[in-house]
């Protein structure tokens, strides 16, 4: 009986092992590549705002607070704001009309969307598998109570 309980002690750390050190990791790795995706989507949409205000107030000067980094912010005037820079990946910039700039805006948000979409499935399908592995883990538990004869044919 002893062997048998022991037996079932290892399983028991070696799934609450891969839990918390593979599972729990993997699932906080892909919330917090979401919450980058959505902080991407409130720029871009931070941007389109302001290109819409532009619009509509049809003026070419624009005055912004600038962050120099570590949240120091300067005054900064702009004298032709018809082109704007939009980040468009992998560090780079491209000098855009604002047409261009809410066109190419819409896309990238749809995209982001949809990968968002993507990182929550993920997230489900790893929540699934903690769940699953929890459950195991009870099932393994409720073995211990079990007399050897039963538990000897189960490893």
């Amino acid at each position: 009986m002893a062997s048998a309980k022991a037996n079932i002690d290892q399983k028991v750390l070696q799934y609450e092992s891969f839990i918390n050190e593979v599972l729990r990791r993997d699932l906080q790795k892909v919330l917090e590549q979401r919450d980058s995706v959505y902080e991407k989507i409130s720029q871009y949409l931070q941007l389109k705002n302001t290109l819409h205000s532009l619009r509509e107030e049809g003026s070419k000067h624009l005055k912004t607070d600038v962050d120099l980094g570590c949240n120091f912010y300067v005054e900064a005037h702009v004298e032709d704001a018809s082109r704007v820079f939009v980040a468009v990946g992998y560090g780079f910039f491209v000098e855009m009309t604002h047409d261009e700039a809410l066109r190419f805006i819409e896309k990238k948000t749809a995209q982001l969307t949809q990968f968002t979409e993507q990182l929550t499935k993920d997230s489900a399908k790893i929540k699934a598998h903690i769940r699953l592995v929890l459950e195991g883990l009870r099932e393994l538990q409720g073995f211990t109570d079990l007399p050897e004869s039963q538990t000897r044919d189960l490893f």
